[in-house]
């Protein structure tokens, strides 16, 4: 079956993890994520010996895993005189016979050297695209001899929905809009008149002209000559001379807007 409905009854169990991760990794993005739960994933060194990674959620590739309280995984110690980088990783496995899925905390040991640490290898292939075994990487460990160092926070805390929202930029405060349809004065002058929402000017005034009531009206363009509280003054121009007009039958939408 190439089309499947998810969430709808079929008869028969049909939904899959592998159908809530395809789901998940369309909302929060098919990479790793921590979500902003819990702890965040926090963690500490207990001792040189062992890494303790708080509560929190996270995102592989759209598979959700919630740590419920501390979980602990230990580190091997350093070597006088040598440099390691150790990589603590968040484990997706799954058993290709069974199909079971599981998930653990893993330290990934580095090689020790003399010279710069390099991480050391994970497994980086997609959930999606069916590896059996991913890593997202939560922190390194780097060790000078048989001191570890400070901890390194290797992933992204993924922001609420609530948080993006409220860092949007508002909508203008009012918008108000109209056309005006008749001649403009004796200086080429149309009045524009509206309501003011806090007793002050628009801070926009836009105004698209046309459709001309004729052709040899077509170069012609809008400036606001005054901006006012309740109306505002549109002066019309021959682009064509730079001239301003006189007594000219005029057409033009308009739109204000307050902040």
């Amino acid at each position: 079956m190439t089309v499947e409905l998810i969430t709808g009854f079929a008869g028969t169990p049909h939904i899959g993890s592998d159908d809530i991760g395809a789901f998940q990794a369309g909302i929060v993005g098919p990479g790793d994520y921590a979500l902003a739960t819990g702890n965040q994933l926090r963690a500490t060194m207990s001792n040189a010996n062992t890494i303790a990674v708080q509560s929190g959620d996270a995102v592989l590739n759209g598979r959700h895993v919630h740590l419920t309280g501390t979980t602990t995984a230990t580190v091997q110690s350093g070597t006088q005189g040598q440099k390691r980088n150790d990589l603590v990783v968040l484990r997706y496995t799954k058993n290709t016979t069974t199909g079971v899925e599981t998930c653990s905390i893993v330290v990934l040991k580095g090689t020790p050297t003399t010279g710069t640490p390099a991480d050391p290898a994970h497994n980086t292939g997609s959930i999606l695209d069916g590896v059996a075994t991913h890593d997202m990487p939560l922190y390194r460990i780097p060790l000078a001899g048989i001191t570890v160092g400070t901890l390194v926070p290797l992933f992204n805390v993924l922001k609420p929905m609530k948080d993006v929202w409220d860092s949007l930029t508002p909508l203008p405060t009012s918008v108000q809009s109209g056309v005006f349809i008749g001649s403009s004065n004796e200086n080429g002058i149309c009045v524009i008149s509206y309501q003011s929402p806090n007793g002050k000017a628009p801070d926009v005034i836009v105004a698209t002209p046309g459709p001309w009531p004729s052709d040899d009206m077509r170069g012609l363009a809008i400036t606001i000559w005054e901006n006012g509280v309740n109306a505002a003054q549109m002066r019309l121009m021959n682009t064509r001379t730079g001239e301003f007009g006189t007594r000219w039958p005029a057409r033009f939408s308009w739109v204000a807007i307050w902040n």
